[in-house]
């Protein structure tokens, strides 16, 4: 049944697919084996499927390292905004700062012209009752000249009685006219500093409203550098934890390098005049302060990792970091071809260069932190143990030397004489980028 169904589709491929002979000859005989039209068929389609998968590969590489770096420049590019927006909320907060100092020195000094009117006024207040209680005086002295005059009259009818008289009213009368100009002046001091005393309470309402309003608004501005450096905070944090590294431990290290005080990070301070909203503001200034040191110690430690792809060329992975072949393959192989260049993933120093057993052609390079990376089967190494390497720097050629099946790069990534995943470093890359 088989049998015929094979020679009905022979029959009716035939004419697209004639049978084909291929001739075996040596020197006493001559052999052929017969190519009948399913056999083409069957090879036709084989060649035609391998080198569709070789197209749909390709392109799935090459879209793939675009999108790569058109992602990676876009991260770059929002890191660049969020620096810019940053720094602008920095100015407008050190500007509302400024205000609330400057409002804060102002009504100060409205409130020294407030007491300062007070005192005019409790002045002139003591200097007409003064001149009351002086005119009361006259009036009862007064009262009794008359009274006298009143009976010297009745007792002499002489002139020079009627002259002392005349004399003294004069005299009274004087001494009144005095008092009354005196009280008129007092009275008009004292309409003037009320007058001046309600115009300065009033610019310091006016002033403490002004207060008020920068008070709110520096601490929204706070609040939102508050947030955004917090929420810049969190991804640093993460990079370190997916990497296996305790961040506590990578502040505390980076800071005993790093222990110098001062500069632009030294706490904010205000004139608060016992203020509680200052002081408030004061506090939560100082926290952003504090986690701006935390991502100024997070940035250092990152320059100091290695987070930079080893091959920037086009390559494919052709094995990743885990249990092959029934052994421990501590690293990642990218193949690309022989020549490739291949470049240093961070700062470090190089402490072997040269041919080992396995490895072929191996590059050590020590960084900071415990960090060490290993770059073998190389074809050429181009620095020198001792020598001091730059992230991003061209150290050797990839090759095919070594225990290698063909050419590629085999990268590791050692914290502490440990071997971990190279990829959570080259993922951590793109969260930091």
């Amino acid at each position: 049944m088989a049998l015929n169904v094979m020679n009905r589709l022979n029959s009716s491929l035939e004419r697209f697919l004639p049978e084909q002979r291929l001739f075996l000859r040596s020197d006493d005989a001559t052999r052929f084996v017969r190519l009948r039209p399913v056999t083409q068929l069957l090879g036709i389609s084989g060649i035609t499927l391998g080198f569709g998968w070789m197209l749909v590969a390709s392109s799935i590489l090459v879209i793939d390292a675009v999108s790569s770096g058109s992602s990676r420049d876009q991260i770059i590019r929002t890191q660049s905004a969020f620096e810019e927006r940053l720094d602008q909320l920095s100015a407008e907060r050190d500007a509302r700062a400024a205000e609330a100092v400057a409002a804060q020195n102002r009504f100060a000094v409205a409130l020294d012209q407030v007491s300062q009117m007070q005192s005019k006024l409790l002045a002139s207040e003591e200097r007409r009752r003064e001149l009351e209680t002086g005119l009361n005086v006259v009036q009862s002295t007064l009262r009794d000249a008359i009274t006298e005059r009143d009976d010297a009259i009745r007792l002499t009818d002489g002139e020079d009685a009627a002259a002392t008289d005349a004399d003294r009213s004069n005299e009274v009368s004087v001494a009144l006219d005095i008092l009354s100009g005196e009280l008129r002046s007092a009275a008009e001091e004292r309409s003037e500093a009320l007058q001046q005393a309600e115009q300065a309470r009033s610019a310091a309402a006016d002033l403490e409203s002004q207060r008020d309003q920068i008070i709110a608004r520096n601490d929204e501005i706070l609040t939102r550098l508050e947030d955004a450096v917090t929420v810049s905070v969190k991804p640093l944090d993460e990079v370190f934890r997916s990497v296996g590294m305790n961040p506590e431990d990578v502040l505390r290290t980076i800071r005993q390098g790093y222990s110098g005080q001062g500069g632009p990070l030294t706490p904010l301070s205000y004139s608060t005049r016992g203020d509680a909203a200052l002081t408030q503001g004061e506090t939560k200034a100082n926290q952003i302060i504090v986690t701006l040191d935390q991502m100024n110690t997070y940035r250092i430690a990152i320059e100091k990792l290695p987070l930079a792809m080893p091959v920037k060329s086009a390559f494919r992975y052709t094995s990743g970091f885990g249990r092959r072949w029934g052994r421990m393959h501590e690293g990642v192989d990218m193949a690309g071809p022989v020549g490739t260049p291949i470049y240093a993933t961070g700062d470090g120093v190089v402490i072997f260069a040269g041919r080992q057993s396995g490895y072929g052609n191996l590059i050590k390079i020590q960084h900071e932190l415990g960090v060490e990376t290993r770059f073998g089967h190389l074809s050429r190494i181009g620095v020198k143990k001792g020598q001091r390497v730059s992230q991003g720097e061209r150290i050797g050629d990839m090759g095919n030397t070594g225990r290698s099946t063909g050419p590629h790069l085999h990268y590791e990534v050692r914290m502490k004489g440990r071997a971990v995943d190279p990829m959570s470093f080259i993922k951590a890359a793109s969260n930091v980028q």
